[in-house]
């Protein structure tokens, strides 16, 4: 940790965003002096990115203001923030991959010689600036070509050719090896001595206290506290960003597991980096939650289990017998069903009534040779409203029209039309307002009691402690520990998920 200046670069004052909805950011304030590494930390969900993205002129704020080298800004866009001295290394690489390196770091601002391009300039300056960072790259390099570190290294570089006083870097760190790791902190302390901000986002305890002069750390779109990084410790960030009252938020377990329905071995995804070497067991009756931060792959271990995505090696055996799924219709017919996480994008046809909504992922049950039986149809829409409590004028309304609680359970219907032995949920009650998540718990809860086994996935710790019987922790694609939800703490499962 570098000593930093006392002087506030950058000051947001009081900003406060809201969605439809939803107080994403209230009344939150943040301070960043020239020269210093300062960390955001906070759960899935507590606003980081959202602050970050109204720093950096993709989203408005509704209330606040911005303070950066003492003058008052509101930047328009990214290419604002850019041009003023503001930069920031997405989580995700947005790279034109099949350009070379320097035709990335240049691209919309090339220098000329007359009409034409100046390569010989492009090269020299993208040379110089990976001189002063000691960056051992090939600017005529295709970006396909490099390594997701490689990759990173040229974003950075990128907004250092800007003259950046502010670089943010979200989760930079989250598919880099430690020798990566190491020479990205290398970066970073250059970026210091050259009096550059570093604004870092990360859920990786020991990297934050290692790199950081200050911690701010956020809580449910709130600011909780600012500290300095040498006066605290795991234990202490953890508590600040987890202490919230779970009282009255979920109905009494009523599920009794039983004997053991599902046996997954030594899962490893064909395509790294990915997760690797995941086993766990799931019993009848049971809901085993999945906890883990950003970039844990998660979701990419139930998509797995599904057929939605291609496996290396292991095994999984349900009742006692393995089985392959290698699509998703293997899936469905070995007993598998998947609620997706993201409900208007991959589970929903909007537009359609929910009786198509209902019956879709079953639709050869209701053949009659060439046509659908409407009897059927009817039949099981109906009981997919009625066992669902769906809240709807008639089956032929569309479901776009619908709150997100009732697409939802119209979605949950659908697949328990498939009679699955197994259900996976990702994320069931994102998007959806309080009573309504109460409701899916109650459901989510006595399909358990009636032996369904199931598999849960929510970024919410106290939804997890609450719903579940044992919660498998995930950190950086391998799986961290099991835990039983009645013994465990947020404490406990916020450190195995920062293991990684």
């Amino acid at each position: 940790m570098s000593e930093a200046s006392t002087t506030n670069l950058l000051e947001m004052q009081s900003i406060t965003k809201r969605f439809p909805g939803v107080i994403a950011l209230n009344n939150v304030s943040l301070k960043v002096k020239a020269g210093s590494v300062h960390a955001l930390m906070g759960e899935n969900g507590a606003g980081k990115s959202t602050l970050m993205k109204c720093l950096f002129g993709i989203y408005s704020m509704d209330e606040g203001k911005i303070l950066f080298e003492g003058k008052e800004v509101a930047f328009a866009n990214s290419k604002q923030a850019l041009e003023s001295g503001v930069s920031m290394v997405h989580q995700e690489l947005n790279q034109v991959r099949q350009r070379n390196v320097m035709d990335n770091i240049w691209l919309g601002r090339y220098p000329k010689k007359g009409v034409f391009i100046d390569e010989k300039k492009m090269y020299e300056d993208t040379k110089a600036i990976f001189k002063g960072l000691d960056i051992q790259i090939d600017p005529h390099s295709k970006v396909s070509t490099l390594s997701v570190s490689e990759m990173q290294m040229v974003e950075i570089a990128k907004a250092v050719s800007y003259g950046s006083k502010i670089i943010v870097m979200d989760e930079p760190t989250s598919s880099l090896t430690e020798n990566e790791v190491n020479h990205l902190f290398t970066i970073i302390r250059k970026l210091q001595s050259d009096n550059v901000a570093i604004i870092y986002i990360s859920h990786k305890m020991e990297e934050i206290l290692k790199i950081s002069d200050e911690v701010t750390i956020m809580r449910d779109g709130q600011y909780i506290a600012t500290k300095s990084a040498k006066d605290l410790t795991t234990d202490e960030i953890i508590k600040l960003m987890v202490g919230r009252d779970l009282s009255q938020r979920f109905p009494e377990k009523i599920n009794k597991p039983g004997e053991m329905i599902l046996k997954v071995s030594d899962l490893t995804a064909e395509t790294q980096p990915s997760f690797s070497e995941v086993s766990f067991e799931l019993r009848k009756g049971e809901i085993l939650g999945i906890a883990g931060l950003v970039g844990s792959k998660r979701t990419e271990v139930l998509e797995s289990i599904f057929g939605m995505r291609s496996l290396k090696s292991g095994t999984i055996e349900l009742n006692g017998k393995v089985v392959k799924n290698p699509s998703p219709q293997h899936a469905i017919k070995n007993g598998f069903a998947l609620v997706t996480e993201e409900r208007r994008t991959t589970g929903i046809f909007p537009e359609l009534s929910i009786s198509f909504n209902s019956i879709i992922s079953n639709m050869g049950h209701y053949r009659k040779g060439p046509f659908l039986s409407d009897g059927k149809v009817k039949e099981d829409t109906q009981w997919v409203i009625d066992s669902m409590k769906v809240k709807t004028p008639t089956q032929k309304t569309s479901i776009g029209s619908l709150s997100g609680g009732n697409q939802q359970k119209v979605i949950i219907g659908r697949w328990l039309l498939t009679k699955p032995d197994v259900l996976l949920l990702d994320e069931p009650t994102r998007g959806i307002d309080v009573g309504a998540k109460f409701e899916i718990y109650q459901l989510i809860n006595q399909l358990a009691a009636e032996g369904k086994g199931i598999i849960m996935i929510s970024s919410e710790m106290p939804e997890l402690l609450g719903v579940s019987d044992r919660i498998l922790v995930m950190s950086n694609g391998k799986a961290a520990g099991i835990v039983e939800t009645a013994t465990t703490s947020q404490e406990e499962i916020m450190r195995l998920a920062a293991l990684y």
